[in-house]
């Protein structure tokens, strides 16, 4: 292992440590606890928590702010947060009109945010649920609540963020994280392992000259490994079962998500992008807006992930709208 740390077990706590003393004008802590990342001005609207391990800059906290969520439940690395710290996160952000948690499909986030939602209740907090599960290559189609929630999470911030800044209500940002839910897929394709700082070795092993598509972003297993590919072989490996998982036809709008995991190059994923652009086009579908750089990481991992999310009038709108976090930035596209 060969990192820029200091001792393994303070990697997480030492992190956050630089975070906010960098960025003290938008994220600060409650509850006594740096893993408690919050705005620092909360607004009199409906708030909305995520959370999860660490490891995966810029999610999960990294869409704390403007336009995007309230605040981040940080667990260890690729370890869920408590529910403890959810509730403490929750009673912060409250302002009386309900927090959405929005968040992965994985057994230990969805435990503590179950129990942390019943402990908000008993506080008078109301809460809802949204689950992202967009990865397709985790289970297949009419088993959607078997899938894991990846880089794909980033619209359902972004949709249900922008519509709660709006002022809608509890039941409306819901239905909107929904609605962003449904119509997002995402995939991803690995080329090396990533090391947890206090493992001090790689998470798994792949030859050098292998891919993997299909892999989780912690490593878990995906659908082929295979000899190393042309980047537009490999691309059309991934976008064909994306397109076809959304039934996407002629003539419709998308927005792209071209997501590096760690250890890919910015160069490398406009590669990518410029087949994923030729593609489209041949199927007439439209693209609306592209982004394209580190979204969820998975510590140094090389590889990167495609999500394509279908748009209609009003995802489009909220999708559009201004943002800003210390990792996200967006001037309204409609201006």
């Amino acid at each position: 292992m060969k990192k820029f740390i200091n001792k393994p077990e303070n990697f997480v706590d030492e992190m956050l440590e630089g975070i906010l003393e960098a960025h003290p004008d938008q994220l600060t802590f409650c509850g006594n606890s740096k893993r408690n990342i919050v705005r620092t001005k909360c607004k009199d609207k409906v708030g909305l928590v995520t959370g999860g391990g660490s490891g995966h800059l810029p999610l999960f906290m990294g869409y704390v702010g403007d336009g995007l969520l309230d605040g981040t439940a940080v667990g260890g690395v690729f370890q869920s947060p408590s529910a403890e710290q959810i509730l403490e996160i929750t009673k912060h952000i409250d302002n009386k009109k309900g927090v959405v948690y929005i968040y992965g499909n994985y057994s230990g986030d969805i435990m503590n945010f179950e129990m942390a939602a019943e402990m908000a209740e008993m506080e008078n907090i109301k809460t809802a649920q949204v689950i992202g599960n967009d990865d397709v290559a985790s289970a297949p189609k009419g088993e959607e609540q078997k899938r894991r929630g990846v880089a794909g999470i980033f619209y359902l911030y972004k949709c249900a963020g922008a519509a709660a800044e709006e002022g809608a209500n509890l039941e409306e940002v819901t239905r909107i994280a929904n609605k962003a839910k449904a119509s997002v897929r995402t995939m991803g394709v690995a080329l090396s392992p990533c090391i947890i700082p206090e493992v001090g070795k790689a998470s798994f092993s792949i030859g050098d000259d292998e891919m993997e598509i299909g892999m989780g972003i912690h490593g878990e297993p995906g659908i082929k490994r295979t000899k190393l590919q042309e980047a537009d072989q490999i691309v059309d490996q991934m976008v064909e079962p994306i397109l076809r998982d959304l039934s996407l036809e002629q003539n419709e709008e998308v927005s792209i998500l071209v997501n590096g995991l760690g250890a890919t190059p910015k160069e490398e994923l406009y590669i990518v992008y410029r087949r994923i652009s030729k593609i489209l086009k041949e199927k007439n579908i439209t693209v609306f807006n592209v982004y394209a750089g580190e979204f969820a990481t998975s510590m140094e991992m090389t590889g990167f992930s495609i999500s394509i999310c279908k748009l209609d009038t009003e995802l489009k709108r909220l999708l559009s709208k201004n943002a800003r976090t210390p990792f996200f930035e967006q001037i309204d596209l409609n201006e």
